[in-house]
């Protein structure tokens, strides 16, 4: 039998990050909440139950949201979206912008940056395919403490052997003690702010690309469906929309089509007549 304590946090956490949490993943309240706990005074999981069930307990419910969010995350991971971003999706968006314009990406549940740092990166690289015209970085995500590490822009070691080859290290980023902060110029093509994907998103479209990756899994449907759509009401008419690898828009939105070359991308179902084979 789950405990009442058990049900009660992770009904407070669904409500505030859209995270669902099954009945053998307690071993995360223990493992995760200590900090909480201590922070707030309380003696153990109960207590902390009894507190989030008293009004005015939102920012204590932010905090056990917060910290029961996976924040995993790496630069270019599972590197086929990027490929695709970089070889069809930028060049092709360039080519339906006026000359000059700016392409729009949104990295939505960012974590500490990586995925936001390494379209930046791809975007300098591809340059010369997309006319001239810059590319803007987006983050958000529902943790402070990730996005005042991805504005930062500072790594561990560790961190940047995950996706970053010795070039790419070389070339944007710069040795800081055992650390590595990212260049100047590509920090600038980065902005990142706290946003909760189910609450009242701040962020404006359109975007020309939007990453919504790795989230889906951890929501169930109705949650989904309600931040694909939030997501879709900010993706410009000829955008793409990435999920990620183990993710799919199946029975979620009759609006958006798998892109024929990669399937793990989206655009609106009619885009798809106007772009190029």
């Amino acid at each position: 039998m789950i405990e009442p304590q058990y049900r009660q946090i992770a009904r407070v956490v669904q409500d505030v990050s859209g995270l669902v949490l099954g009945p053998d993943q307690g071993y995360l309240l223990s493992s995760r909440l200590g900090p909480v706990l201590r922070q707030n005074g309380l003696v153990d999981l109960m207590a902390l139950a009894q507190r989030l069930a008293l009004p005015g307990a939102t920012e204590l419910a932010r905090q056990v949201a917060e910290a029961l969010t996976t924040n995993e995350t790496s630069f270019f991971r599972d590197r086929l979206p990027f490929d695709h971003l970089a070889g069809t999706a930028l060049p092709r968006l360039a080519a339906a912008r006026a000359r000059g314009a700016t392409l729009r990406v949104w990295s939505a549940a960012c974590s500490t940056g990586q995925e936001a740092y390494s379209v930046a990166m791809l975007a300098r690289e591809v340059q010369g395919s997309l006319g001239g015209r810059r590319v803007s970085i987006f983050g958000t995500d529902i943790c402070g403490k990730v996005i005042n590490r991805a504005q930062e822009g500072v790594f561990s070691t560790f961190e940047v052997q995950r996706g970053l080859s010795p070039e790419r290290l070389a070339r944007w980023f710069i040795p800081e003690g055992p650390n590595w902060r990212v260049q100047p110029g590509l920090r600038e093509d980065c902005r990142f702010e706290v946003g909760n994907l189910i609450g009242q998103i701040s962020v404006s479209g359109p975007f020309d690309v939007i990453l919504l990756r790795n989230i889906l899994i951890y929501l169930d449907k109705q949650t989904k469906e309600q931040v694909v759509e939030a997501c879709l009401r900010r993706l410009a008419p000829d955008g793409v929309l990435y999920l990620g690898a183990a993710e799919t828009m199946l029975g979620l939105s009759t609006r958006v089509t798998p892109l024929p070359e990669y399937r793990g991308a989206y655009c609106f179902t009619g885009a798809l007549q106007g772009m190029p084979a």
